[in-house]
């Protein structure tokens, strides 16, 4: 049975190759997995502002939502009317 020998000079070259390549190769990595974040960000966000422009587009046209809003919101009340406020009960 024959022995199979590395010599030294492969093992240097494949030695110096890692430290030419691996430091790329990670970096590739780091920003490959970041490009997949970012991506799911937009994603996010995309679905956000249609969300938000639909939000827009009511508030632009139904006045029974904007006073809806403003009484959820900010306790708009209407004259003559008096503002009651709930508080939740605490559990122990």
């Amino acid at each position: 049975m024959a022995k199979i020998r590395i010599k030294p000079l492969y093992i240097a070259i494949l030695v110096i190759l890692g430290i030419i390549f691996l430091p790329g190769y990670i970096k590739f990595i780091r920003l490959t997995a970041k490009n997949i974040y970012l991506e799911m960000e937009i994603t996010r966000l995309e679905r956000e502002n249609i969300k938000l422009n639909k939000e827009k587009k009511r508030l632009e046209t139904d006045i029974n939502y904007v006073e809806k809003v403003a009484r959820e919101s900010m306790g708009v009340t209407r004259e003559g009317e008096i503002p009651i406020k709930m508080q939740k009960a605490e559990k122990h």
